[in-house]
C-alpha cells in the first residue's frame, strides 16, 4: 500500500452536516409590541444553518401585521379572529397542511388562542415538542383561562418564560411541573443605540420619556398624577409617552382633569424607538406588572437615566442606585423624588446610564438571546 493510501485510509470520514432544527412560531399577529418585537427578532437573527423558521399567524391579515412579515421564511395567515367559528375549522385544515408540508420539529405558541388551536394540531401533526411562551405574571388571568390552560397541558411539553418571577408563577401558582418550565430571556439590538450620548438632566428643559402601551397595567394613569407633582417642583419637566392601546380615551380625560396641558404628551404609536429614547433625558417604567420589559432593555441600552418600578424582572436588570432607580409600584411621591435625586445629581444620572448600557452590552444582546435560543432548540430536537 502506498504511503498516500495509507494516509488516506488513516483520515477521520467526515460526518454528514446536521440538519437545522425546523421551529415553527405561531402567534395571534404581528405588531410593535413587546412579545411580537422580541418574536420577530428572533426569527431574523436565528442562524438558518442551525435552525430553519416558519410562521403561523392565527389573523395577521391586518395591514400593520402584514407589513411586519419576516421575508426570509414562510409565513401562513389563518384568517381567524373567532375559534368558535367555521374559520377556524377551515383554518385547522390548512393548519394541518403547512406543517405536514414543513415538518416542524418544535412549535413555539404565543397567547391563549394560538395555543388553543395550535397545541392540539401539532401534536396530530407529529410535532416532537410543543413550547408554550408565557412571559408575564399572570395577573391577568379568569377562571376560565386557567381551565383551559389546564385541558392544553398535556399537548404541551415546555413551558417558556423570562424571568425567574414568571418561572415561579407557573410552579407555584398553577402547578406546572419545575422540570417543565425554562427561563430563556429576552435581548435587545445595541447596535440601534450606539453613539448615544449620556442624559443631560441639567438642560432648561428636561424630558421624561415612556414606552409603553396604553393599558392599565402599564400604569401610565400613576405617572400622569406623579407628572402633576413633579410638575409644582420642577416646572421645566416635559413627559412624552410613546404608545397605543385601549386606555387613550381614559388617559385623555385624566389629563385634562390634571390640567397638564402640553407638559405631558402621548405621542401614540411609534416606529423609532431609538429616535424617540434619544429625545428624552430621563425613561421612565411605572408598570403595575411586568415580565422581562423589552422597553426597560431599550432604556438601559439607549444608556438613559432609568426610573423602574419593582416589578418583575425590573429590579434584576436595573440593579438599584448602580444601573438606575427602583421605586414601589404605585409610590408616585416616590417616583417624584426620584426624579428629583437624578435632576439634582446629574454626574450620578449619566453614571447609572453608563452602567446600564454596559450592563446589557454583556448580558442581553440579541446575539446574547440567539446563542441561548439556539442551543436550547438544539438540545430539545
Amino acid at each position: 500500500m502506498s504511503a498516500l493510501a495509507a494516509a488516506r485510509r488513516s483520515m477521520p470520514i467526515p460526518l454528514p452536516a446536521a440538519e437545522p432544527v425546523r421551529v415553527s412560531f405561531m402567534i395571534d399577529r404581528l405588531s410593535r409590541a413587546g412579545t411580537e418585537s422580541q418574536l420577530l427578532a428572533l426569527i431574523r437573527e436565528v442562524d438558518r444553518a442551525a435552525i430553519s423558521p416558519s410562521l403561523v399567524l392565527l389573523d395577521g391579515e391586518d395591514d400593520l401585521s402584514r407589513a411586519l412579515e419576516p421575508a426570509d421564511c414562510p409565513v401562513l395567515r389563518l384568517g381567524v379572529r373567532r375559534l368558535a367559528s367555521l374559520t377556524a375549522a377551515r383554518a385547522a385544515r390548512r393548519l394541518q397542511s403547512f406543517w405536514r408540508e414543513h415538518r416542524p420539529d418544535v412549535l413555539q405558541v404565543y397567547f391563549l388562542d394560538a395555543a388553543y388551536l395550535g397545541a392540539p394540531i401539532a401534536k396530530l401533526c407529529g410535532v416532537k415538542k410543543v413550547i408554550r411562551v408565557r412571559n408575564n405574571l399572570g395577573y391577568w388571568l379568569t377562571p376560565r383561562h386557567r381551565a383551559l390552560g389546564r385541558m392544553i397541558r398535556p399537548f404541551v411539553d415546555l413551558t417558556l418564560t423570562n424571568t425567574e418571577a414568571g418561572r415561579q408563577a407557573l410552579v407555584d401558582g398553577e402547578g406546572h411541573r419545575a422540570d417543565r418550565v425554562v427561563l430563556l430571556e429576552n435581548g435587545v439590538d445595541t447596535a440601534k443605540f450606539n453613539r448615544f450620548m449620556l442624559p443631560d438632566t441639567t438642560k432648561k428643559r428636561v424630558r421624561v420619556g415612556c414606552v409603553a402601551n396604553l393599558r392599565p397595567v402599564k400604569n401610565i394613569d400613576g405617572l400622569m398624577r406623579a407628572a402633576r407633582l413633579a410638575l409644582d417642583r420642577f416646572p421645566h419637566l416635559v413627559f412624552e409617552v410613546a404608545g397605543e392601546g385601549e386606555e387613550r380615551a381614559v388617559l385623555e380625560r385624566l389629563h385634562a382633569e390634571l390640567g397638564l396641558g402640553e407638559r405631558f404628551v402621548l405621542r401614540g404609536s411609534i416606529a423609532d424607538v431609538p429616535a424617540f429614547l434619544r429625545s428624552v433625558e430621563i425613561a421612565v417604567l411605572p408598570s403595575h406588572s411586568e415580565g422581562m420589559s423589552n422597553a426597560l432593555l431599550e432604556y438601559m441600552s439607549a444608556g438613559r437615566a432609568v426610573i423602574a418600578t419593582d416589578a418583575g424582572a425590573n429590579a434584576r436588570l436595573v440593579r438599584h442606585r448602580k444601573d438606575g432607580l427602583i421605586v414601589a409600584p404605585g409610590d408616585e411621591p416616590a417616583l417624584v423624588d426620584a426624579l428629583g435625586e437624578l435632576i439634582a445629581h446629574p454626574i450620578r444620572a449619566a453614571g447609572y446610564g453608563a452602567s446600564a448600557r454596559q450592563r446589557v452590552e454583556a448580558e442581553y444582546s440579541r446575539d446574547a438571546m440567539r446563542r441561548r435560543f439556539e442551543g436550547f432548540y438544539q438540545k430539545i430536537a
